[in-house]
């Protein structure tokens, strides 16, 4: 069997044994979980603001990240668009994008509440939850861009208030997530177009890396579209218990990067 073989076999296997596993529903983990709701209608307004800050064109520099795949395609794991998916349907549901996904939705809610301490506690994890030295720079350095450019352009009582509540790094999710609850944005809609946004990106890295055409770019976004709703289904249930990883060959992508010879991210 061939090494992109095998990946994707024990990436497979990853996602079939976190599936069935149990959950565990502890007394700390029950405090921490939410049922879902029927999704609060998107005004004109939170929409525009929105698809804004999402948009590639927010100078936030989310273009020049690759998350590790450009290592990927140097290796060899990842050679043609089935390939990618593969691999970035195991990011989405058993590494960063479930795990971004958690953070986004407790920084919303906890600024929506005006939970300072709960949301310290996201805040402060979400800086420390990464595998690598080029993953935490990555995330960090879209946070601060981002808070930045939000600050100067749409300011509001929760993103002025973010720095005496956590002095610390502010990760990328983490920040968006206080942005879309200070303009009250509805939760819900606001994480399903954070991951997607993501994704795309993932996806854009790919195109350029491979390369692939964009037209295949688009059957790739169409075919992660079922992926995506189902991480942002579990992150609204999540408690920061469920944080996890299982994506090690992704995580080593990262790790490698950091010293690739020749690249075009910067990670």
């Amino acid at each position: 069997m061939t090494r992109l073989g095998k990946t994707v076999t024990v990436m497979s296997k990853t996602r079939a044994l976190l599936r069935s596993a149990p959950t565990k529903r502890g007394p700390k983990a029950r405090r921490g979980r939410h049922s879902a709701s029927i999704p609060a209608p998107l005004e004109p307004a939170a929409l525009y603001r929105l698809v804004t800050w999402l948009s590639p064109a927010y100078p936030v520099g989310a273009f020049s990240y690759s998350s590790g795949i450009e290592w990927a395609v140097e290796a060899g794991d990842v050679t043609n668009a089935a390939a990618l998916r593969e691999w970035l349907e195991a990011m989405l549901g058993v590494g960063t994008g479930i795990c971004d996904g958690i953070f986004f939705v407790h920084a919303h809610r906890a600024a929506a509440t005006g939970n300072d301490t709960a949301f310290a506690e996201a805040a402060e994890l979400a800086a420390a939850f990464v595998p690598t030295s080029e993953r935490y720079h990555e995330t960090i350095q879209l946070g601060r861009a981002f808070l930045d450019v939000t600050l100067a352009a749409w300011p509001c009582p929760a993103l002025a208030r973010l720095g005496a509540i956590w002095a610390g790094p502010v990760a990328y999710p983490i920040a968006v997530g206080v942005a879309c609850a200070g303009h009250d944005i509805p939760l819900e809609p606001a994480l399903h177009a954070f991951l997607t946004a993501l994704c795309a990106n993932w996806i854009s890295a790919g195109v350029r890396l491979i390369p692939l055409g964009h037209t295949d770019g688009q059957r790739l976004v169409n075919a992660l579209e079922p992926a995506v709703a189902a991480v942002a289904q579990r992150a609204l249930t999540a408690s920061l218990d469920d944080l996890g990883s299982a994506t090690f060959r992704a995580d080593l992508a990262s790790a490698r990067h950091e010293s690739q010879y020749t690249r075009l991210f910067r990670s």
